[in-house]
């Protein structure tokens, strides 16, 4: 068998384009690259001859390269039928798509959910035919159906009133047909016709398609991309809430998987159609409220045992085994913010006896055997991590007193059902088994009624996790990933998470992320990567500092000393990498505390300078000093002083993976620094140059290289629709990314990401791109409204355009103007936290807007406990509220 493949692409000289073919022979897949011939300036094509053994299916995509070997992949597979057409030679006609197209957006996962089922047609039995159309549109109604017509008499003559119509086969519209009695060339196009009314809507944008001959021999396959529909009309809007911050009356004190059903019921009821949360993996590190960090987890595929519904586990059955802690449930369920130590507590304390109660039963589940083959690659390990954990009391597997280093045979044997240890390793798969089914439950019932449920990815690892326990080799585990300072931490962030080792990811084909995108394929319809900026590079922090202002950029190109001395700098090591510490500085810190300061912690020099004790010369050592001494303000003004100092650098030298003599990296605002302001005016200036050039001009390339290696196949390994948290410090090259790879942006009116300017304005937000007025990071709009009153006034006048005194507080129908222009955006999405929603009804909202801000950044201790206030059984019933959101959900076209 034969197949010809002609693909529409213009190219340059120098450029070439390959065809990769899948098959599938028995159990074994192979892949095979053809390169493709250049045809004319429009047209490449290439011969692929299966040979004796002709496979029933294969999936084939196309790949473009340039003269240095570099190139891209588009997007997609396609497939090929070889045995019911009964042909034995196959001309194969395609377009390239291109990964950005808008239209792909429309064609994942997320899509799928708003589709509505459609009445089934008769498929007729093909007779003899030449040509099969193959086209995608994924935007049409329930009764609207694809039809074709074009020049011919098989084609219609294109009269409207009879066309084509096309039939639904998987994913696409197909039409076979007879042409061989045409004369070609012929002129065809694609149109919509309703079912219903049996009216033709109207045909597709752009010029007419064209067939120029009939082929020779064998079937002619036309894989026509995308009919020509208009796209950019379609929005929607959605809601964002942590599921351990809902509330029902029958929760234990915290949200549970059990409870999205109740928050689907409110979001049709009022025309959401997404639900968004934040990561639902298991966190337990320590047992205490440090683990309520939902961006810490300890395996990226298990699910958190605080969301399993107790009761729903128990059921009729068992329900005696909740009796004695009703009481427990009602005292937690009452309470203002999560408990975060007394819900996991008293859940674990049920679980304990269900498990013995039901293993019997469980282990004889066919349905979970099959759970177990399909997710043991990462639940046996995690179940043996956590037993691990709490038989050693840490996490930090350097810590306990065996299986340090993860060897699967091991772990294969403590998980033997005649090991003695196996009932206390078994009870964890015994409770992700169950939180699958009660997500699983939950999502299936959010796309039953036509919501789509969107994840959220972390860009890191918990330091101390099952997946560094078991692939250490993964992660750079002598740095901490986070971010560099900005006005929401001046200090920069530490997440204290090891960085990801890039190279040993991509040569494994990045399988850990693959097998990550399918887990949560399960349950999610899209998903938001976390500072989706550390794909491009990530902030990398020493691990003897604490705060995230001695970070760098990795990769980045550094500054060589050639470079200072060309710049007139000259480069000193001492004065520029070590902390620039005089008299004056030290009283302009400290104070009246100076004097501590010099006795304790510095030592003179000659030059009428200080260096740092040995044992104050780091962030780390200073914490560690401070840790044993009494909480006091002093001594934490001393401690952050201390900080202060050890900070008051120029430059950051290479870390141990970087080698020594490549250069060196500036420390990020080194204008506020005193060792800055210390330096001779003629230095400054040059120095300042060097510095603008290194965070803002030269890095740029490079930066979109390092993206272009990671994120086009972790694209392609997902079907989800993709989202990226772009905010802090956006390098120019990361919006051009991501449109190219058609990754939706996020867009936030407090953080306008153009320079100049201090608010977004909603109405210039692209159309890939979510819009909202906060998020989990930051302060809610009522909170936000109180911050800063210069702010305000400034926003009431020109972004919302009101004359006069702004409102000391952000009242129901401010908050309400706030969101009109989130919701009037041209973006596709319009996702708002549901405190912000509950903002403009003025009887429902929480009294104290401060009460509802869930995450301090700079805060790398805070407690994330926020609950929203009312009970989703009443949200469901407040009429006015409800009323007013469905108007606005309505009325803006995104319902």
């Amino acid at each position: 068998m034969k197949i010809q493949f002609h693909l529409r692409y213009s190219t340059q000289f120098g450029q070439n384009l390959f065809v990769v073919v899948n098959t599938l022979q028995g159990d074994v897949r192979q892949t095979t690259e053809y390169p493709l011939t250049y045809l004319n300036t429009e047209m490449w094509q290439g011969i692929v001859d299966t040979g004796t053994t002709t496979p029933a299916a294969l999936d084939y995509h196309y790949e473009f390269r340039d003269a240095t070997g570099k190139g891209k992949i588009e997007w997609g597979q396609r497939r090929l039928d070889l045995t019911t057409s009964g042909a034995e030679i196959f001309q194969v006609f395609d377009y390239w798509n291109p990964p950005g197209s808008i239209e792909n957006v429309f064609d994942t996962q997320l899509f799928r959910v708003f589709e509505k089922e459609r009445a089934a047609s008769a498929k007729k039995r093909p007779g003899a035919f030449t040509h099969l159309f193959r086209v995608k549109a994924p935007l049409l109604k329930s009764d609207e159906v694809l039809c074709l017509l074009g020049h011919g008499r098989t084609l219609r003559a294109w009269d409207s009133a009879a066309p084509l119509l096309l039939q639904r086969e998987d994913d696409d519209w197909a039409l076979r047909l007879d042409l061989s009695q045409e004369d070609f060339p012929l002129a065809y196009k694609y149109g919509v016709w309703n079912t219903r009314t049996n009216r033709f809507l109207g045909f597709e944008e752009g010029n007419n398609r064209t067939l120029y001959s009939l082929p020779q021999a064998g079937l002619a396959i036309l894989h026509d991309g995308f009919a020509r529909l208009p796209v950019g009309a379609w929005k929607g809007a959605g809601v964002a809430i942590p599921v351990f911050s809902l509330r029902s009356k029958k929760s234990w004190g915290a949200g549970e998987f059990s409870d999205i059903r109740l928050l689907v019921d409110w979001a049709k009821s009022v025309g959401l159609k997404l639900i968004q949360l934040l990561p639902i993996n298991d966190t337990t590190a320590t047992h205490t409220w440090v683990d309520s960090y939902p961006y810490s987890a300890i395996s990226a595929f298990a699910l958190h045992p605080v969301y399993l519904n107790v009761e729903q586990l128990a059921g009729k059955k068992h329900a005696a085994v909740l009796k004695p802690f009703l009481k427990r449930q009602k005292a937690l369920n009452a309470l203002n913010a999560v408990d975060y130590e007394g819900v996991t507590k008293v859940k674990w304390e049920i679980i304990r006896p269900l498990y013995d109660l039901m293993k019997a039963e469980w282990m004889q589940d066919e349905a979970y055997h099959a759970y177990y083959e399909a997710n043991k690659h990462w639940l046996v390990a995690y179940a043996a991590f956590c037993w691990l954990r709490d038989k050693n009391g840490t996490a930090d597997f350097s810590q306990w007193s065996s299986h340090r280093s993860f060897r699967a045979e091991e772990v294969e044997k403590l998980l033997s059902p005649t090991s003695k240890y196996f009932d206390a390793i078994a009870i964890h798969l015994f409770v992700q088994w169950h939180l699958h089914l009660q997500l699983k439950d939950a999502t299936d019932y959010a796309h039953a009624n036509g919501v789509a449920v969107k994840g959220d990815i972390p860009i890191g690892i918990y330091r101390y996790s099952c997946d560094a326990w078991v692939s250490p080799e993964l992660y750079n585990m002598d740095m901490q990933a986070g971010a560099p300072p900005d006005d929401f931490a001046v200090n920069g962030q530490n997440w204290g998470f090891p960085t990801y080792n890039w190279d040993r990811m991509k040569a494994d084909g990045f399988s850990w992320w693959k097998q990550r995108f399918h887990q949560m394929s399960l349950y999610f319809d899209a998903f938001r990567i976390d500072h989706i900026l550390g794909f491009f590079r990530i902030w990398s922090i020493p691990m003897d500092a604490v705060e995230g202002i001695l970070g760098h950029f990795v990769p980045a190109i550094p500054v060589t000393e050639q470079e200072l001395e060309k710049a007139g700098v000259g480069f000193d090591y001492d004065r520029f990498c070590k902390p620039y510490i005089t008299e004056q500085i030290v009283h302009d810190l400290f104070g009246a505390n100076a004097n501590w300061v010099g006795e304790h912690c510095l030592l003179p020099r000659k030059d009428e300078r200080f260096d740092l004790k040995p044992a104050f010369a780091t962030q780390r050592l200073v914490e560690q000093f401070f840790e044993k001494q009494p909480a006091t303000e002093q001594n934490i003004s001393l401690r952050d002083g201390l900080y202060r100092l050890i900070a008051n650098v120029i430059m950051v030298a290479p870390n141990a993976a970087e080698k020594a003599e490549s250069g060196f990296h500036f420390r990020f605002g080194i204008e506020k620094t005193a060792s800055y302001q210390y330096l001779p005016e003629a230095v400054k200036g040059p120095l300042m140059a060097l510095y603008v050039n290194y965070f803002y001009r030269r890095q740029d390339d490079f930066w979109r290289e390092e993206a272009m290696e990671k994120l086009p196949a972790l694209k392609r390994a997902t079907n989800m629709l993709i989202c990226g948290e772009d905010l802090g410090m956006v390098p120019h090259c990361v919006p051009d990314v991501m449109k190219e790879l058609g990754i939706l942006s996020l867009e936030i009116q407090r953080m306008p990401k153009a320079t100049g300017i201090t608010f977004f304005h909603p109405k210039d937000a692209p159309y890939l791109s979510v819009v909202t007025p906060s998020t989990h990071d930051m302060s809610t709009l009522r909170g936000w409204w109180e911050e800063d009153r210069d702010l305000s006034q400034r926003f009431f006048n020109e972004i919302l355009g009101y004359e006069g005194k702004a409102p000391w507080f952000c009242e129901p129908w401010l908050n309400r103007a706030i969101l009109w222009q989130h919701f009037q955006s041209p973006a596709m999405w319009s996702i708002f936290q549901l405190q912000d929603l509950l903002g403009i009804d003025g009887k429902l909202r929480r009294e104290n807007p401060q009460e509802e801000r869930i995450n301090v950044p700079a805060n790398p201790k805070n407690y994330w406990q926020y609950r929203v206030h009312i009970a989703l059984e009443d949200l469901l019933t407040a009429e006015e509220f409800n009323g007013d959101v469905r108007k606005m959900v309505t009325e803006s076209g995104r319902g």
